[in-house]
């Protein structure tokens, strides 16, 4: 490993995670917290490898290449338990913290520390989140539970409270896009992607290397623009094809949020703080129509919406009302 643990960012957290393992202080339990491509789950996986590696090339590091690093890398070591909703979005359930409760009160199989890893556990419904909560009283010492959320509010106070809590923060847009050059990215679309991750190097990276979805985000884009100038009948037809895969509602409402938000900043008066650096034309010429509260009254309904999508609304009826509020240009 690199002396930041193979991480863009995050120094302060790496350290201190570093020290822990150094001098044998770590926690029973971690809440790394911070949006989605943040690099949540690449850090606690590199402090996991830090705990188990066999071959350490000083205190607090990992090898990176010894069985234990390898196997944690990939997420395939006997003593790492991975936990988290079937699908981006979903439910976390009560009877898979049950079955990890069984699994933590084995002792370890092949390394010093049983690690549980718990991914988007905001996800968690109110009985799987109550089951963790008796798992943090009772882990037994050579178990170490790592969690990530989108933020700790969104966490039963117990559980955050028998936590560490590292809160992850977004890059400098210029940082991530140096990172992205540096791999050999294009200027232009460095800095678009870079634009588009908000400062998130996991998910610039992930835009870099699937193609399918810069694609998705480009065609519903797009479905903005066109949707903007199209009439009634038009959206209804659109909310009704949108309404069948709420996976894909999901996805799509994700990105009209970050379009109306940079209209919203737009009309609040930023220039330099944008996401869809693309689309600037259309958004510029959408904050000149809008007043800043018309503009944060559709973000406030898409933010809304998402909520409401999974409480199983009738998607039509969303999509439908969410489009009838746009302005027609």
């Amino acid at each position: 490993m690199t002396d930041n643990w193979n991480l863009l960012g995050h120094e302060w957290a790496v350290n201190m995670l570093r020290q822990h393992v150094a001098n044998r202080t770590m926690r029973h339990a971690y809440l790394f917290t911070g949006p989605p491509g943040l690099g949540r789950r690449t850090l606690a996986l590199a402090f996991a490898q830090a705990l188990n590696c066999t071959q350490p090339p000083q205190a607090g590091e990992a090898c990176g290449t010894c069985r234990d690093c390898k196997q944690i890398a990939a997420m395939q070591h006997p003593d790492l338990t991975i936990v988290q909703a079937e699908k981006e979005g979903g439910i976390l359930r009560v009877d898979q913290i049950r079955e990890l409760r069984r699994g933590v009160m084995l002792s370890p199989y092949q390394a010093q520390y049983r690690v549980a890893l718990l991914l988007r556990f905001q996800e968690a419904n109110p009985n799987a989140a109550n089951a963790l909560l008796k798992t943090l009283e009772e882990a037994p010492k050579q178990v170490i539970l790592l969690l990530t959320a989108d933020n700790a509010e969104q966490l039963l106070p117990t559980i955050v409270s028998r936590c560490e809590v590292l809160r992850l923060r977004a890059l400098p847009i210029e940082r991530v896009e140096a990172h992205l050059r540096e791999r050999g990215t294009e200027a232009a679309q460095a800095r678009l992607l870079a634009h588009l991750s908000g400062g998130r190097p996991g998910y610039a990276l992930r835009l870099l290397d699937d193609n399918s979805a810069l694609d998705f985000r480009n065609k519903k884009m797009d479905d903005v623009q066109n949707l903007i100038a199209a009439s009634r009948v038009t959206r209804f037809a659109y909310a009704e094809k949108l309404a069948k895969d709420k996976d894909v509602f999901r996805q799509v409402l994700l990105l009209w949020l970050s379009f109306w938000r940079d209209v919203m900043l737009r009309a609040a008066g930023e220039e330099n703080t944008i996401a869809n650096v693309d689309r600037a034309d259309k958004i510029e010429a959408l904050a000149a129509h809008l007043s800043l509260s018309e503009a944060r009254r559709l973000v406030v309904a898409l933010e809304e919406g998402l909520t409401q999508l999974k409480r199983n609304v009738n998607a039509r009826l969303l999509a439908e009302a969410l489009l009838l509020d746009w302005p027609f240009m």
